[in-house]
């Protein structure tokens, strides 16, 4: 670099040090990547350039000095002109001196105009050199060179200040148009006058609301008494907490406070006074219509070929319900299907859970992705949830990236139609509330729960929406159609599975003789109710819901890897800092069930688990969740050569049914865990889930894919990654970062297909 050049630091690239590898598992609760070092240049550099306007030596000071004396003189004798600028306009500043003007010729003019465009700041040599040429002493040309440098400033100035003043005068306008439009706003909800800036929950409005909800509580529980044939009883305040559940195990609940709800959802308010009794009455005739559709059979429901799934004929639904929500909007298409199954849960627990969002959404976290209530118009009558009505949201998914989540606005209605027979209903609330956002609306839809001996119940379940399903991926297109994604199968078999678990918490009657069995209540306790957090954190973090950003990877070896950031903060069950999620999903020839069993297997878990170096994974404890022995949650232990990791322990959860199953772990620290298998509080383990998602391909529908490995059924698998990339919440992803987690999925990606002996699927 030439000596007196000094390049500023700012545009100097940054340089990078750390390959951002992975590190394989350690002690901390979670999957770490490498930190990315960045370090500034030295910003030193000897030999500073000044400008050469601003600082002259003391050399050319004297020449000046000497010149303006010499000027000085030649004016008094009226033999020369002494040169103050290219105008000839400017006065002299000293006083009793006659003003002389010299103009330049215009071919000085042209000269000088030409050198200005090449070099606007000459030195003394090419001052010199040009005064020479052009018969100038270099002073004169130095002045020109100062007053054309001015002058090109101000130009610039005038330009900037018209173009700012044109800027301010459109903003001006915008405010003005804010401003009036401020000044006629109304609120959404009532249709009366806003104040800007006024408090919207102070004191005295939430007396008045408080006055209005008694009123309003009292009226609408008249009229649901009225529809249920009871008498009327005064309900307490909709604020007052629920009473307690006897199936609430201080589970997580899937609720908007831990995803974050999309924008779409959350503009969506509670009902208006003018719409409760036509949501009202559009429950009641919900209700009648559901228990209809779960009761009759043949024509309005027809078998399938294989005889296992219920369809739907749309032409005879249309005959035996033509009033119904209106007709199917345009570019929708029908899924109904209707299923029955015997559950280990009593009817009346089972009811309690469904009224109960957060139990709901925890039950089904694998189908719901978020749900909140919104509104309680009736919150049942003598002590229970006769005649109960709810105005809910919620978002549905499917286990992977590709499959776009559906929302829905809808009321749900609990009734009881006889002695050990409940009921309960969702219907959508469109019609009363139009959205041209609305991608999915539920025609009455719910289950009829009869009571059966031994704690057991008897669901069926009925599934009718109309949707448009234009967003889903072709990958998962034939599953989604099939009705087997979002069915009443896939309802009925979660139902069925997580009743299973439920009953195996509360069992007391364990064996001692197995290895590994955890006997001890409360540990099994808090180790399933880690176990459950971790699944629902990682179902949460997989699917394409309204609340999560997904960035496509592509040309990087992997198949659509998307990959998202979260940040973490103040969250006990997660390490602080920044979270990268990544997800791929994928088909593979083989059936759902060897899949499965391949992955859960600890014995073969070194053939894809990049992170565990090769060690030997041995499992330590287990609790069965379940018929299926793949219903369980497990403690693994992975022996590795590298003695700083020879403590790391994995928690799993393996978990199948004839719809879906999932393989979800996550490295715990073992410290935490010794404290949870003595019954401590598991909440504050910080867990960061990995895992699989297997779902059928829907290709074909005896026992959709779960048979054995020789039958021609596929599989759709969604590979998912949750890595700590930094710890500090404000720093910035790099793409090393990003490009070390993208080649984890596909190594591991890779190594399935190769264990699969599925190289060219």
């Amino acid at each position: 670099m030439p000596a007196g050049v000094m390049i500023p630091a700012r545009n100097m690239p940054s340089m990078i040090t750390g390959n951002g590898s992975v590190s394989g598992y350690g002690t901390s609760s979670g999957l770490t990547l490498g930190q990315i070092m960045f370090q500034q240049p030295n910003n030193v550099m000897e030999g500073q350039l000044h400008p050469l306007e601003m600082t002259q030596n003391a050399s050319e000071s004297e020449i000046a000095r000497m010149r303006d004396e010499e000027f000085d003189s030649t004016n008094k004798s009226g033999s020369e002109n002494h040169e103050l600028g290219g105008s000839g306009d400017d006065q002299d500043p000293r006083p009793n001196k006659k003003k002389r003007y010299h103009r330049h010729t215009q071919h000085q003019i042209q000269e000088m105009e030409a050198f200005f465009k090449e070099c606007p700041h000459p030195d003394d040599k090419q001052r010199k050199e040009l005064g020479r040429e052009l018969g100038l002493e270099p002073l004169q040309v130095k002045f020109w060179f100062q007053n054309k440098r001015t002058q090109m400033k101000t130009q610039h100035e005038r330009h900037e200040n018209t173009q700012l003043r044109t800027e301010n005068e459109k903003l001006r306008a915008d405010n003005m148009r804010y401003r009036e439009a401020l000044s006629t706003a109304s609120c959404p909800n009532c249709g009366g006058p806003t104040a800007v800036g006024q408090m919207s929950f102070d004191e005295h409005h939430l007396r008045l609301e408080n006055s209005r909800l008694r009123e309003e509580i009292d009226r609408i529980s008249a009229i649901a008494a009225k529809y249920v044939g009871k008498p009327v009883v005064n309900f307490p305040l909709l604020s007052s907490p629920a009473p307690p559940r006897p199936f609430d195990f201080g589970s997580q609940p899937v609720t908007e406070e831990m995803y974050g709800v999309g924008d779409l959802l959350r503009s969506i308010s509670a009902p208006s006074e003018a719409d409760k009794p036509m949501i009202i009455e559009l429950a009641v005739a919900a209700m009648e219509e559901l228990v209809r559709m779960a009761q009759v059979g043949e024509p309005l429901w027809m078998t399938s070929l294989d005889g296992t799934t219920c369809m739907l004929n749309e032409e005879e639904y249309i005959r035996t319900f033509p009033s119904g929500i209106g007709p199917k909007p345009t570019g929708f298409k029908c899924e109904a299907s209707k299923e029955t199954t015997v559950v280990i849960m009593n009817h009346i627990n089972l009811v309690e859970i469904l009224m109960d969002v957060n139990q709901w959404s925890t039950l089904f976290s694998g189908i719901v992705s978020k749900a909140s209530t919104l509104d309680v118009l009736s919150t049942g009558v003598a002590g229970n949830y006769n005649g109960a009505l709810q105005v809910m949201t919620a978002e549905f998914q499917v286990l992977s990236p590709l499959v776009p989540t559906r929302e829905s606005y809808y009321v749900r209605y609990c009734k009881q139609h006889a002695e050990g027979t409940w009921a309960v209903v969702d219907v959508s609330l469109d019609t009363i509330r139009p959205s041209p956002t609305v991608r999915c609306r539920r025609r009455p839809s719910g289950c009829l729960i009869q009571e059966m001996p031994n704690g057991y119940s008897k669901v069926t379940w009925v599934e009718h929406v109309e949707v448009d399903d234009g967003g889903v991926h072709n990958l998962y297109k034939q599953l989604v159609s099939s009705g087997h994604a979002f069915g009443a199968r896939r309802w009925v078999s979660t139902l069925d599975r997580q009743c299973e678990r439920l009953a195996s918490l509360m069992a007391s009657n364990i064996p001692t003789g197995d290895v590994g069995v955890i006997t001890n209540q409360d540990g099994r306790k808090s180790m399933l109710k880690l176990a459950e957090r971790m699944v629902i954190s990682f179902c949460g973090g997989v699917s394409a819901s309204t609340a999560h950003t997904w960035t496509t990877l592509s040309g990087t070896g992997a198949d659509d890897v998307r990959v998202m950031t979260r940040k973490s903060v103040d969250d006990p069950g997660r390490p602080p800092g920044i979270v990268l999620s990544a997800a791929t999903s994928f088909w593979l020839p083989v059936s759902p069930k060897r899949v499965f069993d391949f992955l859960r297997d600890e014995h073969s878990r070194s053939e894809w688990d990049i992170l565990s170096n090769g060690g030997a994974v041995q499992e330590m404890a287990h609790i069965a969740n379940g018929r299926d022995p793949g219903n369980c949650v497990s403690l693994l232990r992975v022996n590795s050569a590298n003695s700083s990791q020879s403590n790391m322990l994995i928690l799993q959860e393996s978990c199948t049914d004839p719809t879906a199953s999932f393989v979800i772990y996550a490295p715990v620290d073992i410290v935490a865990m010794n404290v949870v298998l003595n019954g401590g509080d598991p909440d504050y383990v910080a867990l960061l889930p990995s895992g699989f998602a297997i779902l059928p391909d829907g290709m074909t529908v005896t026992d959709v894919g779960m048979a054995d490995s020789g039958g021609s059924s596929g599989s759709l698998l969604t590979v998912a990654f949750q890595i700590l990339v930094d710890s500090v919440p404000t720093a910035k992803l790099s793409l090393g970062s990003v490009a070390t987690v993208n080649n984890l999925i596909a190594c591991t990606v890779e190594r399935i297909k190769a264990s699969l002996s599925c190289d060219n699927a």
